[in-house]
């Protein structure tokens, strides 16, 4: 015997919810009123939206990751280039520095930054690019709208004093 029927077994006025009804499907209005499945239809309506929100929440996440890993890559780059005493000395340290800092990002893919460098009227000027269209939050490009795979990010710095 179920524990409710024990429980409720010499309560009077109790009845079973289930028992007495005269049929499990209602008819004419009584179908209007019947809120048998609203949750699961309301789900069906909400939940793809929701799950859209979440994969956008973590592209975008991503995508930010990845452009302020490549800022801290030119900051770090501008800043060692600083030491070089002619321009080609100073876009090899640029270019070591950022090899080196590409390292400690494990995410970001070597072989798809771009270093650029410009010296213009006493302003060091380091960019670097990174195709982006490889890592994986790209992936669902057709699914989440993105920004541009391209992300460009550089750094200034005034050589000599003020």
């Amino acid at each position: 015997m179920p524990f409710q029927a024990v429980l409720h077994r010499g309560f009077p006025g109790f009845r079973h919810p289930r028992r007495n009804r005269r049929s499990s499907f209602p008819h004419g209005l009584a179908a209007w009123r019947d809120q048998r499945g609203s949750m699961a239809v309301e789900f069906a309506i909400i939940g793809p939206l929701l799950v859209l929100l979440l994969l956008g929440i973590v592209v975008y996440g991503g995508y930010f990751m990845l452009s302020h890993s490549v800022q801290q890559m030119a900051d770090d780059s501008a800043r060692a280039a600083v030491a070089g005493l002619t321009d080609t000395e100073r876009q090899q340290l640029a270019s070591t520095a950022m090899a080196n800092d590409a390292k400690a990002y494990n995410y970001l893919v070597t072989n798809n930054l771009k270093l650029s460098y410009a010296d213009q009227n006493s302003t060091l000027t380091v960019q670097i690019a990174y195709d982006a269209s490889t890592s994986p939050f790209w992936a669902l490009n057709g699914i989440v709208p993105m920004p541009p795979s391209n992300i460009v990010r550089s750094a200034s710095v005034q050589l000599g004093g003020f």
